[in-house]
């Protein structure tokens, strides 16, 4: 049962009795795991130095989309060979993704491929690894760098929509628990709480002002600053008016707060990559007849943070439920009513509908292998002579539209009672 069954007995054997959905999230979870700490091995410099022996890693790379150079491919294998593990990890929640399409229920078949066969899954997925550092190089990297700037915005605005429910969902909860227990404690922690966020946002601003602008110079940063604070500030008037109130009792300042807070994080984020003379990693070739990878850094002087908050947790809205992945009440059999009793088994709760849609948990673990690719390789890309490593504007501008997209989410949540007023926003 351990390598084909529904049952991983690997984790129940020292668990108690849990559901067969939980288990095998958690253990696609650790494949993307698994695939990250081989991707940071990947990039430690001593492991780097050792990647030109893999055969078949550097052919082909004699050009880079048609154009023919004259750089070794030992340059830079750590940054390739991230690239190849994230396509690895990619591909694998892919191939997933089109198996588990409409799978409604655990009577399906193809529900046996999601919940069962483990070990043969881990032999695919080291499979699909192994072929792809045979990739040839050639436009390869190129390419992928933009599949894994598009993954990665997708995958911010998943985390955003995340959020932006965490956001409304907390204030309900504690609004909702003053009026019960009519206690002034509630109200008093939504004040603080709210003026906690503020008072750190703004820190973050005057920090931003600081160490990214100078008085002569640094428009970008001046301007991208100075958006984003209007616009946070337009969201928290917005967040109080009285047509807004009505319309949406619930809403007010500590929803706008938190939004304020991770804006000003993402913008910090986006600032950090902003492309400038220190931002680069020179290459040197590797001269014919030595052995042995060379590579002469030059880092940035700017932190580059790419931490992505997460907002995990269970919602009162069903249709949240299914994006965030959480189980939903009265679906499938029950702890009392599992299969195959016993204190540590795993049973099957998915006999009448699957407890989240597995196509779309796939999709998310492909999303976010491509994003963690991206932060390990630090948005580098190479340039046209494949001579420098170099940290593109993409990185910044997908940054800063991710928390443009964000407000912009928000700002919905609080008009759309007044736009669409035939609708039930409850």
């Amino acid at each position: 049962s351990c390598l084909c069954g529904s049952a991983p007995c690997l984790l129940c054997g020292c668990c108690p009795s849990a559901k067969n959905s939980t288990i095998s999230r958690l253990l696609f979870t650790f494949f993307l795991f698994l695939g990250t700490l081989v991707s940071i091995i990947m990039i430690i410099p001593g492991v780097e130095k050792e990647l030109h022996k893999l055969p078949g890693f550097c052919e082909g790379s004699g050009s880079v989309l048609g154009v023919q150079t004259h750089i070794n491919c030992g340059s830079f294998l750590g940054h390739k060979a991230v690239y190849r593990m994230g396509f690895a990890m990619a591909s694998f929640f892919c191939l997933f993704a089109v198996l588990m399409v409409c799978v409604r229920s655990s009577k399906d078949p193809r529900a046996a491929l999601q919940n069962g066969f483990w070990f043969f899954k881990f032999l695919a997925l080291v499979g699909i690894t192994v072929g792809a550092f045979y990739i040839p190089d050639g436009a390869f990297t190129s390419v992928w760098f933009y599949f894994g700037v598009v993954g990665s915005f997708l995958f911010i605005l998943v985390q955003l929509v995340l959020l932006v429910d965490f956001a409304h969902s907390w204030s309900q909860l504690w609004l909702r628990k003053a009026s019960e227990s009519n206690a002034k404690g509630w109200y008093a922690a939504l004040c603080t709480v709210t003026f906690v966020l503020y008072a750190a946002s703004i820190a973050a601003v005057a920090l931003l002002y600081v160490y990214y602008t100078k008085p002569q110079g640094c428009t970008e940063g001046k301007a991208l600053i100075s958006i984003n604070l209007l616009l946070c500030l337009i969201v928290s008037v917005v967040s109080i008016l009285p047509k807004i109130q009505e319309a949406q009792p619930h809403s007010g300042l500590l929803q706008a707060s938190l939004i304020t807070l991770y804006t000003i994080y993402v913008t910090w984020a986006a600032l950090a990559n902003v492309p400038s003379k220190q931002d680069v990693v020179w290459v040197r070739a590797r001269p014919k007849g030595t052995r042995g990878v060379w590579s002469d850094r030059k880092l940035s002087a700017m932190p580059n943070p790419h931490p992505s908050p997460r907002s995990l947790r269970s919602s009162d809205h069903p249709q949240v439920n299914k994006l965030m992945l959480t189980e939903e009440g009265g679906r499938g059999a029950g702890p009392g009513e599992a299969a195959e009793p016993g204190p540590h088994r795993a049973y099957d709760n998915e006999q009448d509908g699957v407890s989240y849609n597995y196509t779309f948990f796939h999709l998310c673990l492909l999303l976010a292998a491509l994003y963690i690719m991206m932060t390990l390789t630090n948005w580098y890309r190479p340039d046209e002579s494949l001579q420098v490593l170099r940290s593109p504007w993409t990185a910044v501008w997908v940054k800063i539209c991710s928390s443009w997209a964000g407000l912009l989410l928000y700002l919905w949540t609080l008009v759309a009672p007044l736009v669409l007023p035939d609708r039930d926003f409850s």
